[in-house]
């Protein structure tokens, strides 16, 4: 884009440096933003990260009784993915 002289026309000259300002204001917000999560967020993380990880697992646990429980009181209902039931196409456990 520069002219055979080697200057940039004005509005050259105004996109380069808004781009660079760009650029500067992009790496600082950057900076700001890695700054926040390591002093926020990833010692909050570790703090907690256990309890989330037990109440995760407690859910889970919930979840799959429930299946069971499910399983059991309505054994020919179990599905495969296509949709269709086990015994229906004659499988058995």
């Amino acid at each position: 884009m520069e002219q055979q002289s080697g200057t940039k026309r004005p509005w050259e000259e105004r996109v380069a440096e808004t781009g660079a300002r760009l650029r500067d204001e992009f790496q600082e917000e950057l900076r700001r933003v890695v700054r926040f999560i390591d002093d926020e967020v990833v010692p909050e993380v570790r703090r907690n990260g256990s309890t989330a990880l037990r109440s995760a697992a407690s859910r889970l646990q919930q979840l799959a009784e429930h299946m069971d429980d499910s399983k059991r009181s309505n054994p020919g209902s179990e599905t495969s993915e296509s949709g269709n039931s086990r015994e229906s196409k004659g499988e058995t456990r």
